[in-house]
């Protein structure tokens, strides 16, 4: 390969479990970074994606303002972008709140969670508008790729990036699906 591959990652509305199981292929992250130059990441903490990168991976849903934000920058910026894991695929443990109104999971939380004092729901404007339900990255942008698991394993995380990165279509064997 004549220059490196340039990926980018974040994590969205998630618990970060997928960039664990990325971090999970231990030693063969060296074998990686042989052929892959990361841009944004929690890696380096880059906020933005500079220029175009070859390969996106985003993992978690859309909650707010500010992940349907970051998520159309990636887009705009990644030539390949994967949704990555269960909450970005089909929004996941946190999609159980679309099963309430924003308002009655605000109340749980602010008003009514126990040990709450001085009750109120914030209203910061710094703090990112919530979306009336969590969604997940398909329905606001185009995905190429579908990396699922929860989170996807070690092993899903290299066989789908050793086969990107030899030019080959990723599609995952059986046996490296996995649900935890």
């Amino acid at each position: 390969m004549a220059s490196k591959l340039k990926v980018a990652t974040c994590s969205l509305a998630g618990c970060f479990g997928c960039h664990m199981s990325l971090l999970d292929i231990d030693e063969r992250l060296l074998d990686l970074l042989e052929v892959v130059e990361f841009d944004r990441s929690p890696i380096n903490d880059l906020k933005r994606i500079e220029g175009m990168v070859d390969l996106g991976l985003i993992e978690g849903g859309l909650c707010n303002a500010e992940n349907v934000h970051v998520l159309r920058h990636f887009r705009e910026h990644c030539r390949i972008l994967v949704s990555v894991g269960e909450c970005a695929v089909t929004g996941g443990v946190p999609s159980m709140r679309n099963h309430y109104t924003l308002r009655e999971c605000l109340d749980e939380a602010y008003i009514r969670g126990v040990g709450v004092e001085n009750a109120q729901i914030p209203s910061d404007p710094e703090l990112p508008l919530l979306l009336d339900k969590l969604r997940p990255l398909h329905e606001v942008v185009r995905i190429d790729y579908y990396l699922p698991g929860c989170p996807p394993s070690a092993e899903a995380f290299w066989h789908f990036l050793t086969e990107l990165i030899a030019g080959r279509d990723p599609s995952l064997p059986l046996q490296l699906l996995r649900y935890d």
